[in-house]
């Protein structure tokens, strides 16, 4: 079963490659940007035409949520056009894509679980070439796998744990947003979730919602990371209105993760207990 995974250099990519030599997943590839620039269609021709792959994983993003207000061209290109250009090899290759989305496709102004079904609303530019990345995708192709994932963070790349960990050592306090509630997501346990699908060899194509399980704010993700490493710094709840930022962030986006769960048999870990995890794995004794 031939893998190959574009926007391989980023976080989950790098995640990726991680579970897979774990696994011994020994038939997967995962291109340089020269190689398998998602925007350029001839090279991704000459990419799946070379490695022939059953199975086409999707991390490749433009994911500056507050730069995206402002450069929303190039996010559309990325978020939108990447994925259409990505669907389009697939069918003609006859593979299977597992593409990457967010929660951020919803408005998250509703506190209650948000399903695959529920109507989508997104605030921000982000959100928007997202969610258009997704119907381009369907549009294009029958068989994918597309999840949607929500505050993903790891040992690899940048992410709100590394950075917390970073100014925890460099300052005295910190304001930390209360008021914004959803649900971490560890970019290993998404990475092992993805083989799992793979894995599987189901047929249930469509839309999928991850996170680790439970429910915390910004602030209180910041606390946990902080107890966790024993990092003493004090943490200061901050309300959304006095952090103003360039794009909306949903103020609640939960979501529910019963699909993914039921037609995969997956068990998802607690949010707090794979943040362990991943610290103990930043700060080895």
């Amino acid at each position: 079963m031939k893998v190959v995974v574009l926007g391989a250099s980023g976080q989950l990519g790098s995640c990726l490659k991680k579970v897979s030599a774990e696994r011994e997943f020994l038939d997967i590839s995962f291109p340089s940007e020269n190689e398998g620039n998602i925007l350029d269609p001839e090279l991704l021709e000459k990419l799946f035409a070379r490695e022939q792959p059953e199975f086409v994983i999707n991390c490749a993003a433009y994911t500056a949520v507050d730069k995206a207000e402002d450069e929303q061209d190039i996010c559309r290109k990325v978020n939108r056009d990447g994925a259409a250009y990505i669907a389009s090899a697939c069918a003609s290759h006859n593979a299977t894509l597992v593409h990457i989305s967010t929660d951020f496709v919803f408005k998250g102004n509703v506190p209650q679980l948000l399903s695959e079904t529920d109507p989508t609303d997104p605030e921000n530019i982000y959100g928007v070439t997202k969610l258009e990345g997704e119907e381009a995708i369907k549009g294009i192709l029958s068989r994918y796998f597309t999840i949607r994932t929500s505050w993903l963070y790891s040992e690899f790349g940048n992410n709100f744990v590394k950075t917390m960990l970073r100014l925890g050592k460099e300052r005295e306090q910190l304001g930390v947003i209360a008021d914004q509630t959803g649900s971490p997501t560890y970019a290993i346990d998404l990475a092992g979730v993805i083989f799992d699908i793979i894995e599987s060899g189901s047929e249930s194509y469509g839309v999928y919602h991850y996170s680790n399980e439970g429910v915390t704010s910004w602030y209180d993700f910041a606390k946990a990371t902080f107890d966790i490493s024993k990092t003493s710094v004090k943490v200061n709840p901050v309300k959304s209105s006095e952090y103003v930022t360039k794009a909306v962030r949903p103020a609640y986006s939960v979501m529910d993760k019963s699909k993914i769960k039921n037609t995969f048999s997956v068990a998802i870990p607690y949010w707090r207990d794979s943040l362990e995890i991943c610290i103990q794995r930043l700060q080895p004794e």
